[in-house]
């Protein structure tokens, strides 16, 4: 009964630090004026806390060991993290509205992550109809909390628009609308539909990229035999080098024009330090028993719900504006989340790769 009320403390724990990630981070992207250049400073962020601070404390010792699989499978997943906010990023760069690309990643990463892990353990049996049903309210919740999500009071017309929920790495202003009247020339229509088609692209990168987050560390953990800081500081080293040296090369392509300030960087540190934390949390989560199918799903219903609650309240936002559809997808996901942790499969963790 401990461990899995320990369980699921670190699966609120990944929910909480996830869920407040993006509301943190948009300040710092606020400041700086740029979606890129905080995303520097949360890989910087991962490095101090997921690289240096997990080397200081296996000096001490750590049960695990260090193994080859272990540490390519522990690499995807802090790759998998980090591609995945890229993703978020440039839909909202190439026009995406939030409205419709953050349902469409937290909807579809809970199935990618079910999929993926069935087949990893191939467990397509043990996907019995509750756990499916269970699995079906955390995304129906999920999506209802983000598309009836209360708006917060408008910002002037200069300043960016703001970030929507567990946007794992921050967005870029909305494009601006096409001028009324007049028909769209072809090369208009052309433009707009490389437009979409690149939104779809970021929005499955992301989708893709979230979903394989989960059952991908969870091989890695297994492969260095329940650690719990090996693991996170391949993440770390993943998540560091993709999130500083990707957006550093984007910075001139994307037309970034934002600039570097000290309480911008703070702002993104902090977010870097909650997503570190977040990553803690998942691997504290398989460490108590907790599977992919259960511990994922359960965070990508949680995570949107803290965001939107956070935003509220750090943006004053009335709550006569709290849509019944919102509290009602809030309802949805926490009975999605309880069906899913009761009827999910028990299936033994994967063995060491041979």
């Amino acid at each position: 009964m401990l461990q899995f009320l320990g369980m699921l403390a670190a699966i609120g724990l990944t929910a909480f630090c996830w869920g407040v990630y993006g509301p943190v981070l948009h300040f710092g992207r606020e400041d700086m004026h740029s979606p890129l250049r905080p995303f520097v400073c949360v890989g910087v962020a991962y490095f101090v806390i997921a690289v240096v601070v997990p080397l200081v404390l296996l000096a001490r010792g750590e049960r695990g060991r260090w193994t080859t699989m272990g540490v390519v499978w522990s690499l995807l997943a802090g790759t998998a993290g980090a591609f995945g906010a890229l993703g978020v990023i440039l839909a909202l760069h190439f026009g995406g509205r939030p409205i419709y690309v953050m349902p469409l990643v937290f909807g579809g990463a809970p199935v990618i992550n079910t999929l993926l892990t069935a087949t990893l353990n191939r467990a397509f049996d043990q996907l019995k109809a509750p756990f499916l049903a269970g699995l079906l309210l955390v995304i129906t919740g999920a999506v209802t909390v983000l598309v009836f999500k209360p708006q917060a009071a408008p910002h002037p017309p200069a300043a960016a628009t703001v970030v929507d929920a567990a946007t794992a790495a921050g967005g870029t202003p909305e494009a601006a609308p096409a001028p009324a009247g007049g028909d769209a020339s072809p090369r208009t229509v052309e433009q707009k539909a490389e437009r979409l088609v690149a939104v779809l692209l970021s929005v499955a990168l992301a989708m893709c990229s979230w979903g394989a987050y989960g059952p991908v560390l969870h091989r890695g953990q297994a492969a260095m035999e329940g650690s719990r800081l090996r693991p996170l500081v391949c993440i770390g080293v993943a998540y560091f080098l993709i999130a500083v040296l990707v957006p550093l090369g984007l910075l001139g392509p994307l037309g970034d024009t934002g600039s570097w300030s000290t309480k911008g960087i703070l702002w993104s540190l902090g977010a870097g330090a909650l997503g570190a934390l977040g990553a803690l949390g998942t691997i504290l989560a398989f460490t108590l028993g907790g599977k992919p199918f259960t511990v994922m799903p359960v965070v990508f219903g949680g995570a949107p719900v803290i965001n939107t609650l956070t935003t509220l309240a750090l943006h004053d936002t009335p709550l006569s504006t709290v849509s019944p559809f919102f509290l009602a997808g809030m309802l949805i996901v926490a009975a999605g989340a309880a069906t899913v942790l009761a009827f999910g499969p028990r299936g033994h963790a994967p063995g060491k790769p041979g």
